[in-house]
């Protein structure tokens, strides 16, 4: 009953707000972590830090890396001194000035060892940056590097207020300030965050006043909300209310392909999991295809490799076959023919059917002979708690997913499989070490041959591949409910969307 009369006031509170403002309100599954963009490293948080603060170069839905702060670049013949032109006349939204001093401040915060901002890998290789004058900033690399572009299109770089920045502390990851076409008004955490429309913001303005991102856990709340009124966009549509919401006269299901690729890690530093052959034996265990039919509706596809198709870099290089009895066999080889017993840890409302997908791989893996007990948190303290360095990380085994945001599979390999990623500094939770994918990862980092990169990547993604690093699942599509008074609001494959471009009719 309280659950119920909570509901019902929510809807009273939405009602009222969207009737005395245009306000868009977004229902998502899970609130924000952290608004500053430097701190970041997950998508709920970067999909509202995306409308305050601003990159200096952006990937378009349709994958093209365009100017964004940045009007333009030279790059010396050695690939090492980048030298970026900046969009005069823009203001943060506390109305200090966008200009090198501000790009230079941020970079060089971001590049801090003292933050230990986990990102950090991004920009990894710049040596120093310059203020050339007001409006043109120098970046110095220590060696070539081939992803730079698309990694200054990452939100974790985005370009921040300085002065709030200082002004603020700690606390500016609650206050953050930045210039794109939305500034931040409040965030009652666990509910919701709303931001205004930045009167004064550079580029075309919003056609709306503000946004209302709602922090939504249960999937059937968030369709009753988007099927009443009481909220105008739905994120993470499960695949079994689709049909029902195509049917509603006043709302669309967007389904655009995605880069995200959703993988349950093992913890290679816990027994059993650093055997081979039992990392092997799950993978045999588990009916991917099962679960992107029936469970996804076909709104995904198995996985094929470590990214998921339409980035660069992306070649399939394998696919483990459902074979419950290969897997025992494999068990059996490990010094496991009755199975063990494990803990699987799962978010619940972060991805599509995340809790669902998680019960139905601890039902496969129980006809094999392995007891997985399922642990769940909220996110933030998910997030926390599978990032614990290996001599105290008590997470043996865990559901997550990364979207490959940057377009370039170094984003989707480096973080996640290089030894020096290795959590907590990093975002390899997993602990996976291979001084052979260290290397090719390396060189495809240094060398600026397209096809040479591909090449390395497919050699790593094989190694990966054949070491069972992940039990690899699926990557999956975003299905948006959208209601029709609402134009022009576009899904990015990126898991982000663009609000400033929405309309009401």
């Amino acid at each position: 009953m309280k659950k119920i009369l909570a509901v019902f006031a929510l809807l009273l509170l939405l009602g009222s707000l969207a009737t005395a403002q245009r306000i868009l309100i977004v229902a998502q599954g899970t609130d924000a972590v952290t608004l500053d963009a430097a701190d970041i490293t997950d998508s709920p948080s970067a999909t509202v830090s995306s409308h305050i603060a601003e990159t200096l170069y952006e990937l378009t839905p349709e994958g093209t890396i365009v100017p964004l702060l940045a009007e333009s670049h030279e790059v010396s013949a050695d690939g090492k001194v980048w030298t970026i032109r900046l969009r005069q006349g823009v203001t943060f939204h506390d109305g200090t000035p966008f200009n090198a001093e501000a790009v230079k401040f941020n970079i060089d915060r971001f590049l801090d060892p003292a933050n230990a901002f986990t990102f950090r890998f991004l920009l990894g290789r710049v040596a120093s940056v310059e203020v050339v004058d007001e409006y043109t900033v120098r970046f110095n690399l220590s060696t070539t590097f081939a992803p730079f572009l698309a990694h200054l299109t990452h939100n974790s770089v985005a370009i921040q207020s300085p002065t709030a920045i200082q002004t603020f502390g700690e606390n500016y990851r609650d206050n953050p300030v930045g210039t794109g076409p939305f500034r931040f008004v409040s965030w009652v955490k666990g509910q919701h965050i709303d931001l205004a429309t930045f009167e004064n913001y550079w580029g075309e303005r919003p056609g709306i006043d503000g946004v209302r991102f709602l922090a939504v856990p249960e999937a059937t709340t968030r369709m009753a909300l988007v099927e009443t009124g009481e909220a105008h966009v739905a994120v993470r549509v499960p695949p079994a209310d689709v049909a029902r919401l195509d049917a509603h006269p006043e709302i669309t299901v967007d389904n655009t392909s995605g880069v995200r690729t959703i993988y349950i890690y093992f913890n290679h530093t816990k027994e059993p999991f650093t055997d081979v052959r039992v990392r092997r034996a799950i993978n045999h265990a588990v009916d991917k295809e099962l679960i992107t039919e029936f469970l996804l509706g076909g709104a995904a596809r198995p996985s094929d490799a470590p990214v998921a198709p339409g980035i660069f870099g992306y070649t399939p290089v394998g696919f483990y076959e459902f074979n419950p009895e290969l897997a025992r066999q494999l068990l059996a080889e490990a010094g496991f023919p009755d199975g063990f017993s494990t803990t699987l840890y799962s978010p619940t409302g972060r991805y599509v059917m995340d809790i669902q997908i998680t019960e139905a791989v601890q039902s496969m893996l129980a006809d094999v002979g392995i007891t997985a007990e399922i642990v769940t948190l909220e996110w933030a303290a998910y997030l926390e708690i599978t990032r614990q360095a290996a001599d105290v990380n008590v997470v043996p085994f865990a559901m997550l997913g990364w979207g490959t945001v940057t377009g370039d599979a170094d984003y989707g390999l480096f973080p996640l499989f290089h030894t020096s990623e290795h959590a907590p500094a990093g975002s390899n939770r997993s602990f996976y070490s291979n001084a052979l994918v260290d290397a090719l990862l390396d060189e495809a980092r240094a060398n600026p041959d397209p096809s040479l990169r591909e090449q390395l990547y497919r050699d790593a993604m094989q190694i990966i591949w054949d070491d069972a690093a992940w039990l690899f699942l699926h990557s999956e599509s975003q299905l948006t409910a959208i209601r029709d008074e609402v134009q022009g609001f576009v899904v990015h494959p990126t898991e982000r969307f663009l609000a400033h471009r929405a309309r009401f009719r």
